[in-house]
């Protein structure tokens, strides 16, 4: 498995390659970022030099299209996924990932419908450039209730919803605080099969009562009541190899700076790999 740090948890970060080099200073092998955005920025030997200079590579991309709303801008941002496509094949960058939220104030048969063709339509591009789409369940309680009606927020529900967008290229991003949030075990990642997951968040959770755990209220790895020992052992069993990349939302402001929170990440890090025997 691969060591792998998003932006979220690091405060102000000003730019692509201030993460690109932390990440490579504090050893971490893989950034999660806006490909697009780092090919414009750099141009694409600018943007390979940096980080093959830092031993890095880029884990995952956001998907760039809206699913979730109108059709119109669906269509309208669909338009671009093949740029970013592009972009992502350029540095052998082979996973895109969205998140499906638990409650919506769609009717939930009709938004089901809309979002089984939709992530078809994306996934079916996406698998031109080589590139997977995962699919992340969000298990905290206070978001079930946040719309109007319920949506998916099970990892069972997750998968039954990628057998029916029925695409090779589709399948799990599997965070640990959502695996936590809706009470999931070791049994249930080891049911899985190490094709079923295209990429992996890391995050932790404070000692309140799980139906508090908010969204946003995210803490750092090895800091908090998760077993994330138990996770990481759970998903070399199954032999994932890909990038588990840490993802800390908070609601406030950091007042450290990036330096002082990605060495914070990397003793996180450190503790919980060398728990699992990794």
């Amino acid at each position: 498995m691969l060591r792998g740090i998003t932006s979220a948890g690091l405060g102000k970060i000003e730019s692509d390659a201030q993460l690109i080099e932390l990440a490579g200073r504090y050893g971490f092998q893989a950034v999660d970022l806006d490909v697009l955005t780092l090919t414009e920025r750099y141009g694409i030997e600018g943007a390979r030099q940096l980080l093959e200079t830092n031993g890095v590579v880029i884990g995952s991309f956001g998907l760039p299209v809206e699913w979730r709303s109108t059709e119109e801008k669906f269509l309208e941002d669909f338009q671009k996924l093949a740029s970013y496509a592009a972009a992502a094949q350029t540095f052998g960058c082979t996973r895109c990932c969205t998140f499906i939220l638990p409650s919506t104030d769609h009717d939930s048969a009709h938004f089901m419908a809309l979002a089984i063709r939709r992530l078809r339509q994306c996934a079916q591009l996406l698998n031109v450039y080589g590139i997977r789409l995962g699919l992340e369940f969000v298990g905290p309680h206070h978001l079930r209730t946040r719309w109007r009606n319920p949506f998916i927020w099970t990892m069972e529900e997750t998968l039954d919803f990628i057998r029916a967008i029925d695409e090779q290229n589709v399948g799990l991003l599997l965070d640990s605080y959502h695996w936590y949030t809706t009470g999931l075990t070791r049994s249930h990642i080891e049911s899985l099969r190490a094709e079923q997951i295209v990429h992996v968040h890391i995050n932790d959770a404070p000692n309140v009562a799980i139906e508090e755990v908010l969204d946003n209220g995210r803490i750092y790895p090895g800091e908090g009541i998760i077993d994330l020992v138990g996770f990481l052992q759970s998903l070399q069993t199954i032999g994932y190899t890909g990038p588990v990349s840490q993802e800390v939302l908070t609601g406030q402001a950091l007042a450290e700076t990036p330096q002082q929170l990605i060495a914070r990440s990397k003793k996180g890090f450190d503790l919980v790999f060398a728990g699992a025997g990794l």
